[in-house]
C-alpha cells in the first residue's frame, strides 16, 4: 500500500483484524514512488496506527462479522478511491452510499466514525479518512454515485466481465482472483445468492444449493436478508479454504464460482487452494496495489473532522 506526495497510507486496520495487516509490513521491503513516505505521522501523529489498530480490534472482536464488513467497505470505497463513500447525501453530493452495490450492502461505517473520533482526540485534523480507511491517499470532497455503480463488481457478474472491471483500475486477473479470496471471511444475503442455488445449473454442487436453500426461500422478498457464510467450511478464519470450495462447486455467490468454472482463472484457483502462503502473499500485495489506484496527490483534497461530511 503506497504513500500519496505529503499524505501517508497507513497500512490497513481492517486487514490486521486477522491475517492481511502481518502482510502490508512488506511496505518495508518495496520501493516507494517518489514523494512518498510510509513514516508521514512518525512525527506528526505517532500514536495513530497505534489507535486505529486498538479500535479495529475492538470492533471485531464484539462482531467477527465486522472484519470482513470493514474489508468490504475499502473495497468499495469507490474501488480505490478516497473515502467518499464514508459521506451522507448533502445538497451538493450524492452519496456512493446509495449506489445498487453499496445500499443495503456496505455496512462499517459507524466503526470508522469511531476510530476517525479517537485520531481527531489525539491529533486534531492531521490524519485523513482516506488514510484511516486505507483506501486512497487524501481526502477528496466530492463523491461518486454513478462512478460506484459503474465500477463495482457485482454478485452476477461472469468473469469476462470481472476481469474487465479490475482491469480498468490496473490489476491483472490474479489480482482479482487474489481479491476475491477476501470472501474467505464474511456473509452475503439471500437475495444476492438465491438465483445461483435454485438455478440447477452445472456448476454448483446439489448438496450444498440443497443446504444453503434451508435459509433462503425460493420467493422473492420472502428471508432476503437472511445470512449464510461465504466459506460454510471456516467462515471465521482468513485462509484459502474459499478456493478450495470453488473447486467443489460450492462458490456462494455466481462472481465467485465463476472464478472456477472452465475459464482462465481456473489455474490460479488450483494454486490458492494448494498453497495458502501464496494466496496470503497475493492478497496483501494486491491490497497494497489497490490502495493505490488513483490517489490524490499534494494539497488535493482535505482532512475532513468528521468522515461523513466534508467541512
Amino acid at each position: 500500500m503506497g504513500l500519496v506526495a505529503g499524505r501517508s497510507r497507513l497500512p490497513s486496520c481492517v486487514s490486521h483484524a486477522f491475517l492481511v495487516f502481518a502482510g502490508l509490513f512488506i511496505l518495508a521491503s518495496i520501493p516507494c514512488e517518489a514523494q512518498l513516505s510510509s513514516s508521514f505521522y512518525d512525527n506528526t501523529c505517532p500514536n495513530a496506527l497505534t489507535t486505529i489498530r486498538t479500535a479495529i480490534r475492538t470492533a471485531v472482536s464484539r462482531e467477527r462479522r465486522m472484519a470482513a464488513s470493514l474489508i468490504r467497505l475499502h473495497f468499495h470505497d469507490c474501488f480505490g478511491c478516497d473515502a467518499s463513500i464514508l459521506l451522507d447525501d448533502s445538497t451538493t453530493i450524492q452519496s456512493e452510499k446509495n449506489a445498487p452495490n453499496n445500499n443495503n450492502s456496505v455496512r462499517g461505517y459507524e466503526v470508522i466514525d469511531n476510530v476517525k473520533s479517537r485520531v481527531e482526540s489525539i491529533c486534531p485534523g492531521v490524519v485523513s479518512c482516506a488514510d484511516i480507511l486505507a483506501v486512497a491517499a487524501r481526502d477528496a470532497s466530492a463523491a461518486g454515485l454513478s462512478q460506484a455503480a459503474a465500477n463495482l463488481p457485482t454478485f452476477r457478474d461472469d468473469l469476462d466481465r470481472l476481469i474487465s472491471l479490475f482491469s480498468t483500475k490496473g490489476l491483472s486477473a490474479r489480482e482479482m482472483v487474489a481479491l476475491s479470496g477476501s470472501h474467505t471471511i464474511g456473509q452475503a444475503r439471500c437475495i444476492t445468492f438465491r438465483d445461483r442455488i435454485y438455478d440447477n445449473g452445472t456448476n454448483i454442487d446439489a448438496g450444498f444449493a440443497s443446504t444453503e436453500r434451508r435459509r433462503c426461500p425460493v420467493d422473492n422478498g420472502n428471508g432476503d436478508d437472511n445470512l449464510a457464510a461465504l466459506d460454510f467450511v471456516t467462515p471465521n478464519s482468513f485462509d484459502n479454504n474459499y478456493f478450495k470450495n470453488l473447486i467443489q462447486r460450492k462458490g456462494l455467490l455466481q462472481s465467485d464460482q465463476a472464478l472456477f468454472d472452465g475459464g482462465s482463472t481456473d489455474s490460479i484457483v488450483k494454486e490458492y487452494s494448494k498453497s495458502p502462503s501464496t494466496f496470503s502473499s497475493d492478497f496483501a500485495t494486491a491490497m497494497m496495489k489497490m490502495g493505490d489506484i488513483e490517489p490524490l496527490l499534494g494539497s488535493a483534497g482535505e482532512i475532513r473532522k468528521y468522515c461523513n461530511i466534508i467541512n
